[in-house]
């Protein structure tokens, strides 16, 4: 493999490009005319415009990609994650290209990328599933006669989905029919298969999941959990590993589930197996994403394994040279999604111009970014600038760690997610590990973090003030 190209943008881009680099690969960006002076453009060795700024007209466009690949004599393509890394239309289209596609076969895409098919394909290995349906649902009544016997409250999900879209909560009989129509409208917008299914709602949930990796010789490894149960809208923003409340004995059990899941569809590559784990440690399989993960960073510094490299040499043929007996965890690491979002707000998107930007350093402080000081930030994508990571020794160290660095990381132009990582590190549910997916429905408000916000200008306009009556005082001439 000499060249790359890599089919994404922003700090993803970046992040694969290292590796490659590090490999000794030439890397090709795609671009839209959006990003035409993004970084990632800047860092590759070619770089090429994919279309205009919408994603349906750029990054989204597979033949387009495969034909800049072709003409600039690209053997490998990298998808990142998000726009074309979870088609199975794309991988099939690399392969018949003679393109490597960087990720698992079309097959496994496909049975993954529907819930109820991943159901069906895991069935023989016995693993653990919250009761529900196994098939597709639109029937009202019917589904109404389902939740019912399944008990209240039931959770209703798009079979196609991700992200949350064309997913409720029923907590009784008189407001299924409203939220059933609602799945399926927002099921069939977001994805255009208005297919549902339901499932028992586990009430307080911890969001596990395990990475696995698996080559082409049927070897399959994982390497551990991370915990993701910090979210806003059912996506993830604060992502952390290990998870402070598994046993090794628990751990083992959820890594052989995640290795028989990716066994079931003979998985090829990166992959995360997520699970739902509740207040009694009963975990259940929830759905496989085939594809690196956003939160991958966490796992790459408590294995000490380059999850990019392992990618790239799988899709080479190689087979993997770590046995499960030689990963160990050690220390403990934390990321925060960095969006451009406003958190007294709703987390709504804030878009804008960052007339500063300024990323924290230090030891143990990794920052892997998209944007630079000056940038304006684009309507057309995710909005996520940054990811801030952490790591300590023990879970504490890296708590106290990512505070310092968001207190050091510098955004003016837009509202971001930093006052949220910095309320959440600080309060005691999170610090005690004693917290589920309902952390911001609990604990958090907008009124709280208005008061976090203000006691601490409060605490720095004193501090200043002392400085300043001390230095006067220094600066008075004795009499």
């Amino acid at each position: 493999m000499k060249k790359l190209l890599i089919a994404n943008r922003g700090e993803i881009a970046i992040r694969i490009m290292e590796t490659a680099k590090k490999m000794g690969i030439k890397t090709v960006a795609i671009f839209s005319e959006a990003d035409r002076n993004a970084p990632h453009v800047k860092y590759a060795d070619q770089a090429v415009c994919v279309g205009p700024a919408p994603s349906n007209e750029s990054y989204l466009k597979g033949n387009k990609i495969i034909e800049i690949s072709k003409a600039l004599h690209v053997d490998a393509i990298h998808p990142g994650y998000g726009f074309l890394s979870e088609n199975a239309d794309f991988a099939e289209l690399c392969e018949a290209n003679n393109i490597i596609f960087i990720g698992p076969r079309s097959k496994a895409i496909k049975l993954m990328g529907n819930k109820l098919a991943a159901k069906e394909t895991i069935m023989g290995y016995d693993i653990p599933m919250v009761p529900g349906t196994d098939e597709a649902i639109t029937d009202i009544p019917k589904a109404k006669k389902i939740a019912n016997e399944i008990g209240f409250p039931i959770l209703i999900k798009a079979a196609a989905g991700g992200g949350g879209k064309g997913m409720r909560i029923v907590e009784n009989e008189a407001e299924f029919e409203a939220q059933m129509n609602r799945a399926i409208s927002e099921a069939t917008s977001s994805f255009g298969d208005g297919s549902v299914f339901i499932e028992k709602y586990v009430a307080s949930p911890r969001h596990i999941e395990i990475q696995v990796m698996a080559d082409m010789h049927g070897h399959i490894i994982h390497l551990f959990e991370r915990e993701c149960s910090i979210q806003r809208r059912h996506q993830k923003i604060i992502e952390e590993a290990p998870s402070a409340v598994l046993t090794p004995e628990l751990r083992e059990k959820m890594g052989q589930a995640a290795i028989n899941v990716a066994r079931s569809c003979d998985y090829v590559g990166a992959g995360t197996v997520e699970f739902l784990l509740d207040e009694n440690f009963n975990f259940y399989f929830l759905e496989m994403n085939t594809r690196l993960q956003v939160e991958h960073p966490v796992t790459e510094w408590i294995s000490g394994v380059d999850l990019v490299e392992l990618q790239i040499k799988v899709a080479r043929g190689e087979a993997l040279t770590i046995n499960q007996d030689d990963l160990k965890i050690n220390g403990h690491a934390i990321e925060l999604r960095v969006y451009a979002e406003d958190t007294m707000n709703d987390f709504l998107p804030s878009v804008g111009k960052l007339e500063v930007y300024k990323l924290p350093e230090g030891k143990h402080i990794r920052v892997d970014n998209g944007y630079e000081e000056g940038m304006d930030i684009p309507i057309y994508y995710d909005p996520m600038l940054s990811k801030l990571i952490t790591y300590g020794k023990t879970r504490e160290e890296a708590i106290a760690l990512m505070v310092t660095a968001i207190n050091n990381y510098e955004i003016k132009g837009v509202q971001s997610t930093l006052p949220f990582g910095r309320f959440v590190c600080q309060h005691d549910a999170f610090r005690s590990g004693d917290f589920d997916t309902h952390f911001v429905k609990n604990y958090y408000s907008f009124s709280l973090l208005k008061e976090q916000r203000q006691l601490e200008a409060e605490i720095a306009a004193k501090i200043a003030l002392k400085h300043f009556l001390e230095e006067q005082k220094n600066l008075r001439v004795p009499s």
